[in-house]
């Protein structure tokens, strides 16, 4: 596989409050691979983006293995623009624990040929948010 296209959401209820993340994989002709929602440590709606985008990275380079995860373009799509554009690096990052995330984000993409971020509109994500919402409902 040569390219994944992978759709993360997070979110949290009271915001901050419990939060949970889901994860979609799917290939480069959109057929869904894999779907991931678990629940994750309290914290707000941006703390959950960024450790879905977290979570996806980790998870495609553990099942696709070092040496093709190097060979793989990922494409994130996600529909939170806040945390599309600060991965983007149009948007500045002015709280020191999604400076963090946003560390650990970058650092992950070094395990992959390429990794591009995309905002997509909630409606083209709905796969993502139903697994998030399931998990926070368990």
């Amino acid at each position: 596989m040569n390219k994944l296209i992978t759709y993360t959401d997070g979110g949290s209820r009271g915001n901050p409050g419990p939060s949970a993340i889901g994860v979609v994989f799917a290939d480069a002709e959109g057929n869904i691979l894999k779907t991931y929602g678990e629940r994750v440590e309290d914290g707000t709606n941006n703390e959950a983006e960024y450790k879905a985008i977290i979570f996806a990275l980790k998870k495609a380079k553990q099942l696709y293995g070092k040496e093709a995860a190097k060979k793989m373009d990922v494409e994130m799509r996600m529909d939170s623009e806040l945390a599309a554009r600060q991965l983007a690096g149009k948007y500045k990052l002015s709280t020191p624990h999604i400076q963090q995330l946003f560390i650990e984000v970058w650092n992950l993409r070094t395990d992959f040929g390429t990794v591009s971020f995309m905002h997509i509109p909630r409606a083209q994500n709905t796969r993502a948010d139903r697994a998030l919402n399931e998990a926070l409902d368990s």
